[in-house]
């Protein structure tokens, strides 16, 4: 089964029919935990789509914890992707749910944000969002204070867009848009804190390496990190 492919569609109804393909693969069992998923190539042979919708289909995905990209090995179903509430406090499911709300609606702003601070950078602010990923780098930094980088790291990236209405959002919505500031989301999908950390380094690192080639399409596939 594919993903239709009618000319008309945008690559975000495109993106978010080929994650409601896989998710309803993994939930009914066709895709298992520890299953890799087929390559990036693959996918797109198979369904006649873009990389650019694969990836954002993916980075939905592991938003949601489905799956876990293995840097240089691929991308995999969470063991836990179809027993969560097994482990789950009752009293974080509110949290938790509001927290995918809160990543499905950065996807639509920050998809956009990053594309276009990869065209309006300047100098000056590429230096900025350097100096915070050195910071995010270093090991001893608190989860509060680790939240607060973050939040800072993607709240540059809109500024560097020029447009003062995503840079009002994001500034409205506060760290409430980091969803470690709220839950301990290494323990929640059975990730190891030092793994977790390494993946959200090297998402943003691809992040910041698009927005420096100031490639555009690259920055938006990059765009919708989990951290």
């Amino acid at each position: 089964m594919s993903v239709p492919a009618a000319g008309g569609e945008k690559r975000g109804s495109l993106s978010q029919g080929l994650e409601a393909l896989l998710s309803g693969h993994i939930l009914e069992g066709r895709l298992r935990g520890g299953e890799k998923l087929p390559t990036e190539s693959a996918l797109m042979r198979e369904h006649r789509v873009s990389r650019a919708v694969v990836r954002e289909a993916m980075s939905r995905l592991q938003a949601a914890g489905m799956v876990e990209t293995r840097h240089g090995i691929g991308t995999f179903v969470r063991g836990s992707a179809l027993s969560l509430g097994a482990f789950i406090d009752p009293a974080t499911i509110g949290i938790i749910t509001d927290s995918l709300a809160i990543m499905e609606f950065r996807i639509g702003l920050e998809v956009e944000a990053a594309g276009l601070a990869a065209q309006r950078r300047t100098p000056d602010q590429l230096g900025e969002l350097r100096a915070l990923l050195d910071q995010l780098g270093q090991a001893a930094i608190s989860v509060n204070d680790r939240a607060a980088l973050d939040f800072q790291f993607h709240l540059n990236i809109v500024r560097a867009t020029g447009h003062h209405y995503i840079v009002n959002t994001l500034l409205n919505l506060g760290e409430v848009i980091i969803p470690r500031s709220r839950l301990d989301s290494a323990r929640l999908f059975h990730d190891e804190p030092l793994h977790y950390e390494q993946r959200m380094q090297s998402e943003h690192e691809q992040i910041y390496q698009a927005i420096f080639n100031q490639d555009v399409e690259c920055a938006r596939c990059y765009a919708p990190s989990s951290s």
